[in-house]
């Protein structure tokens, strides 16, 4: 992460925005103390598609063991 003065990050702030872009962190400070940070931010989220989960979820065969019986055995038979 790349320290940069308050009056310096005013002078340059394009670049640090395209630095951060790029995603390099900088933290703004203030008389050498951290005030703020200028970080990228994440990519936009996929809707989900509902109608492919759900086709998906259907030719998933159904678990007979329910899940507390599953963790029972597995504990039970020391496979954890």
């Amino acid at each position: 992460m790349t320290d940069i003065p308050l009056a310096e990050a005013k002078a340059r702030l394009s670049e640090l925005i395209t630095r951060a872009a790029a995603g390099e962190p900088i933290r703004i400070t203030r008389r050498g103390k951290p005030v703020a940070e200028i970080n990228s931010v994440g990519a936009p989220r996929k809707p989900i598609d509902i109608a492919a989960l759900e086709a998906l979820t259907a030719g998933m065969p159904f678990q007979e063991e329910s899940a507390g019986d599953f963790v029972r055995r597995m504990r039970d038979e020391d496979r954890y």
